[in-house]
């Protein structure tokens, strides 16, 4: 009240008597002035719901709104809001809101009030209105602003915020942040047009990084930029960073076990199923060695003596694959190790080759599509195991590109009610990641007319949720879109049609945050699923799979916002005390997903509670969902736990072979690499990332049926959400250069006046370097200019040319 004069103070008890004189007054312009002295008396005497201030003020056009002061502006727009939601209800007209609307939003940008303004034009509905008002000094607050409520808001007015801000950004000529969007937005038209708004190749090639990371591919005319977006160098940008930090050595299983460490009960654990440390050793191996080119146990000159004789029948498949995870993203030198088990006599290692090719191609794009070409001729060979290896390949190898002829090949797989169902719901689940969030009308309507068509007895076996997966990953993060399939899955009686609604719900609202959404999830999973007789034992085992879904999607939706998520973690103490057996047994493997590789204290803890349930079933899922929550951190009071553990259950095979994947993960990459669907400063969720992660999950749901069993090869669905976790800065030649930056804790600085810093208690390092969960980097000086906001990944950096001038 700074702005209002000493007069109009002592003016305030005669208020109401000067409301009656108004209106005994002729019309004016002494009458339209005294309007406008009325309107900012209005705002300290306004009864509620009055609204006199915005009355008095519609009576009096003025283009000067500012002049009474800011906090009178600001109550202005709070009645504007009031009354617009009045005059909806009612369905009265608003044009003359809307035109005050717009002449109060250029002062409040004026004014760092940017939010004030976001805020006002959200409440009239009308945010696409804003672009005109924002100048190159404003910009940036008001699209962080923007960008930090998407998560907040209900549709439609999540999607009209992101695509207000990327048309800001995209007028600005912030590219990079204007990409982050479209990709958000998943609209290859808003990607395409980012291409479109400059004809800097260093800029084109900075964007392509970009998309490879969130694995979306394009037909680029530039052969350098299309280079870029294969990832085809990926391999070497890693292989620079091992160098750098001196970690190039292979390590062996027993370097991470540490097993002299562990406090041995007496008990030899060589007795203890070989064959199942054996594979244990092999999956470790390919996750502690994966994208270093070498080991100790796979690549040795002498075949006879590798590591894949030393596995019993699908162990053979695991250990053959997990060569491709050693040479991840090295393709060539891949195929040339693959090729030998290709022509193996014993038909599981010709298996693992076939699911290795898949593994080495994952994330890499190779214009002679050498996966395709040598895994298509065995999709339709007779024997299952190299038709599922083959078609699970073609999955991981192909995720998220949207390829017709991947589509071609499989379909008639999911489609063909003659075959077994491991084999049609595993195509339906490869198809489900190429397509990842495409809402491909060809495959739903195959997969939903595969399982109306088939018998019960097919739609019980163990395979079938992986087909309710295939769909249900079409549709990630479509929201609304998927509301017809849901529908339609209404009229399947058999209980997967239940499992496939909540599995096709959870995915369309990955990652949005939506509190309905979580309620009505968490309501399915209080539900009492009906006992049945002793005949229905097998459908009974399939009821109660719906509940499981709502859990992991309670952490599926919530996983994209901060709030949400600690509120999520009390609510899953809650089911863990009171759930069903089926509720116990998933809730841990939510909490490994909602905090992927962050290892919060709090989470880990009650997961180390969880791995002594006597439900051996969630002690297990527990002990996963450790080695998820470490995953790549090398966390120490994590590797900890799990030696004790290994102690713990060393007479029991099944849970030393998960403690063993655990401290796998834990050490992925020797600490390198992440398996968080997120990235760019937490912005974007990886649909393809995501899908990976939840094909695990899905399995783990029934471990003892899946990976206990013969199908541990599921585990490899992990690989698409495996990205190493470096920032390398490129000069224009996409050379490493070793520049320094800052890396420290990111700070919110959304709404803060002034130039706040973003990071806090940082430490310099020179690049390369490896950034955790929640950090972020900046440039130390200003010799380079980044051509991204955002540094993390591969940025290219140029000269700053301004910089010498100074000198």
């Amino acid at each position: 009240m700074t702005a209002v004069p000493k007069p109009l103070k002592f003016l305030r008890p005669h208020y109401p008597s000067l409301t009656e004189l108004y209106d005994s007054w002729p019309d004016s312009d002494v009458k339209v002035a005294f309007a406008d002295v009325l309107s900012v008396l209005g705002m300290t005497y306004a009864d509620s719901g009055k609204r006199d201030s915005l009355r008095y003020r519609l009576l009096s056009p003025s283009n000067e709104i500012g002049d009474w002061g800011h906090e009178y502006v600001r109550h202005l727009a709070m009645e504007i809001g009031e009354e617009y939601q009045s005059r909806v209800g009612k369905e009265e007209a608003t044009a003359d809101l809307m035109d005050l609307a717009l002449q109060i939003v250029p002062f409040f940008l004026k004014h760092n009030a940017e939010a004030d303004a976001v805020d006002l034009l959200l409440e009239l509905e009308a945010i696409d209105k804003l672009p005109p008002f924002v100048d190159k000094d404003s910009f940036a607050r008001v699209c962080l602003y923007m960008v930090s409520c998407v998560n907040l808001l209900a549709p439609p007015d999540d999607i009209s915020f992101l695509r207000t801000a990327y048309n800001i950004y995209l007028e600005q000529g912030k590219l990079t942040q204007a990409m982050a969007l479209a990709i958000r937005l998943d609209d290859h038209e808003s990607i395409r047009a980012v291409f479109s708004a400059t004809d800097d190749v260093l800029v084109h090639k900075q964007l392509a990084f970009l998309l490879a990371r969130q694995h979306i591919w394009l037909e680029l005319e530039n052969e350098d930029v299309q280079e870029c977006l294969s990832n085809t160098r990926l391999s070497e940008y890693f292989l620079f960073l091992a160098k750098e930090l001196n970690i190039l050595d292979p390590k062996v299983p027993e370097d991470i076990y540490k097993s002299h460490l562990e406090h041995s009960r007496g008990v030899d654990t060589a007795m203890i199923d070989s064959a199942k440390q054996n594979l244990a050793a092999s999956f470790v191996n390919a996750f502690v060695n994966a994208g270093f080119g070498k080991d100790k146990l796979m690549l040795v000159d002498d075949e006879s003596s590798s590591w894949v004789y030393k596995n019993k029948d699908s162990g053979m498949t695991s250990a053959a694959a997990s060569i491709a995870s050693i040479l991840r993203w090295d393709v060539e030198q891949g195929l040339q190790q693959l090729d030998r088990y290709m022509y193996s006599s014993e038909e599981s290692i010709k298996a693992g080759a076939l699911l290795g090719i898949g593994i080495v191609n994952t994330s890499v794009h190779n214009e002679s599509d050498p996966a395709l070409a040598l895994l298509s001729e065995y999709v339709e060979n007779r024997s299952v195991p190299l038709k599922v290896s083959a078609v699970m390949g073609l999955g991981l190898s192909y995720a998220g590109s949207q390829r017709q002829d991947i589509m071609d090949l499989l379909l008639p797989l999911v489609a063909d009610t003659g075959l077994v169902m491991q084999i049609s719901a595993m195509a339906a689940l490869s198809l489900g990641l190429v397509f990842v969030g495409s809402c491909n009308s060809d495959i739903t309507e195959t997969i939903l007319q595969s399982l109306m068509e088939r018998e019960d007895s097919q739609l019980s076996n163990k395979w079938g949720r992986f087909m309710s997966l295939g769909l249900g990953l079409l549709y990630m993060g479509k929201q609304e879109a998927a509301d017809v399939i849901i529908e339609t899955l209404k009229a399947i009686e058999h209980p997967i049609g239940k499992n496939t609604q909540v599995l096709v719900d959870i995915c369309s609202y990955a990652g949005t945050g939506n509190v309905l959404k979580i309620q009505n999830l968490l309501h399915l999973c209080s539900d009492k699923p009906e006992s049945e007789t002793k005949e229905g034992e097998e459908t009974k085992k399939v009821d109660d799979l719906y509940q499981a879904y709502a859990v992991l999607g309670v952490a599926i939706i919530a996983m994209g916002e901060d709030i949400g998520s600690e509120m999520v973690l009390r609510q899953f103490g809650h089911l863990m005390h009171y759930g069903e057996a089926i509720i116990r047994r998933t809730v841990p493997l939510a909490m490994g997903l909602i905090s992927a590789s962050n290892p919060q204290m709090k989470v880990f803890d009650t997961l180390s509670r969880y791995s002594h349930d006597s439900d051996i079933d969630v002690a297990i899922n527990a002990i996963f969902s450790m080695g998820l929550v470490g995953a790549g951190t090398n966390n120490a009071r994590l590797a900890q736990l799990l030696r004790q553990l290994a102690s713990y259950y060393s007479k029991d095979a099944n849970s030393l072979f998960m403690v063993r994947i655990a401290q796998g993960l834990l050490h992925l990459g020797k600490g390198t690499q992440s398996l968080s669907p997120f990235h760019t400063e937490r912005q974007i969720l990886s649909g393809v990332s995501l899908a990976g992660l939840l094909s695990v999950l899905v399995s783990l749901i029934d471990a003892s049926s899946f990976v206990l069993d013969n199908s541990h090869y599921l585990l490899y669905f992990l690989m698409t959400a495996l990205h190493p976790r470096f920032l390398i800065t490129l000069d224009p030649d996409l050379k490493p250069i070793q520049v320094n930056v800052r890396v420290g804790q990111a700070v919110d600085v959304v709404g803060q006046a002034g130039r706040p810093k973003t990071i806090t208690g940082w430490v310099t390092h020179s690049t390369p370097v490896l950034l955790g969960h929640g950090e972020r980097a900046e440039l130390e000086d200003d010799e380079y200019i980044p051509l991204t906001s955002t540094l993390e990944g591969l940025v290219i950096l140029k000269k700053n040319e301004n910089k010498l001038e100074e000198d």
